[in-house]
C-alpha cells in the first residue's frame, strides 16, 4: 500500500520514538511504502531547534531520528507532479491549507492514501469529498491482518 506522511505525522514519530506513529513506520516491512515530498525535509530542517527542544533529545539523538523515519520514505521532488494535478489541488486547497498541496497532490499522482493528523486538513478536504485518507488505527489494523 502506498502512503504519503505529511509533516505532523514525521514529527510525530520523531518526538516521540515509542509512540504507534514511530512503530507503523519503523516496523512495516515491505507491506506499506511510505512517500513525500522534499518540503518534509525543508520543513524538518526549518523545525530542527524546536524538534530539539520539544523532544528532550541530544543533537547526536534527534539526527538518529530523524535519519531513521527519513530512511522509510521515498521522497519525491514535487516537480515530477503533473502540473495539471498541482493546480487541481491548489485550488481545492485555497481555503483549507494551501501549504498541504505537494502531500494531497502527490497522494493523487502516486493512487497512493494520505496519513496525517490534521484534522482541519482531513475535515476540509471531505466536505469536498476527497477521501483518501488513512489513519493510525487503520494502518495498524491493516498491519496486524497481515
Amino acid at each position: 500500500m502506498r502512503i504519503v506522511v505529511d509533516t505532523n505525522i514525521v514529527f510525530s514519530a520523531i518526538l516521540k520514538s515509542d509512540s504507534l506513529i514511530s512503530r507503523i513506520i519503523m516496523n512495516s516491512g515491505n507491506k506499506l511504502n511510505f512517500y513525500s515530498t522534499d518540503l518534509l525535509k525543508l520543513e524538518i530542517e526549518e523545525h530542527n531547534q524546536k524538534l530539539l527542544k520539544l523532544s528532550g533529545l541530544s543533537v547526536t539523538n534527534l539526527d538518529k531520528s530523524i535519519s531513521f523515519i527519513s530512511n522509510r520514505i521515498r521522497f519525491i521532488d514535487a516537480q515530477f507532479i503533473p502540473t495539471k494535478t498541482l493546480k487541481k489541488t491548489e485550488i481545492m486547497l485555497y481555503d483549507i491549507d494551501i501549504n498541504d498541496v505537494e502531500f494531497v497532490a502527490l497522494t493523487d499522482h502516486i493512487h497512493g492514501r494520505l496519513w496525517s493528523g490534521d484534522k482541519v486538513l482531513i475535515n476540509g478536504l471531505q466536505k469536498k469529498n476527497w477521501k483518501k485518507f488513512i489513519s493510525t488505527d487503520e494502518l495498524d489494523q491493516y498491519l496486524r491482518m497481515r
